[in-house]
């Protein structure tokens, strides 16, 4: 009976575990997917469901915050995006590290924007739900 207890006791326990570990790479590159749809369709609540509000932009045009990516959302007229080559890693329970390419078609103020570039993101799980914390992006050079 002992036995039997700690057996089911053990299983229980990893159970836990798995259930609080890291989110599998799809469910985190689904999020990431879901802030660039949300940037696309300015649509600033979608947006702001996923982006933590102090997070922090890191491109060419300097460093940003919530404020700025939602200023700069009503500029882009974004008509396509796709995310390729797309990987996570964590060594912990509640951040996430992205990378990935992202090819952009659109214009920002009319001009054209269009291009691909190195990205990434970090995630961190907070009230229950992954939010982006971090990102950055630079064009890559043709």
């Amino acid at each position: 009976m002992k036995k039997m207890i700690s057996c089911t006791l053990m299983a229980l326990l990893a159970m836990v575990a798995a259930s609080i570990a890291s989110p599998d790479s799809a469910t985190i590159e689904a999020k990431e997917k879901a802030a660039w749809q949300a940037f696309k369709d300015k649509d600033a609540a979608a947006f702001q469901k996923v982006v933590d509000h102090d997070v922090v932009d890191v491109s060419a045009d300097g460093i940003s915050g919530i404020s700025k990516e939602l200023s700069d959302m009503k500029k882009w007229d974004m008509k396509s995006f796709e995310i390729s080559d797309f990987k996570s890693h964590s060594d912990e329970k509640d951040v996430v590290v992205t990378s990935y390419i992202v090819t952009i078609h659109g214009s920002v103020d009319g001009k054209d924007a269009s291009g691909t570039y190195y990205a990434g993101s970090v995630w961190k799980i907070e009230n229950g739900e992954w939010l982006a914390i971090f990102h950055t992006s630079a064009q890559k050079k043709e």
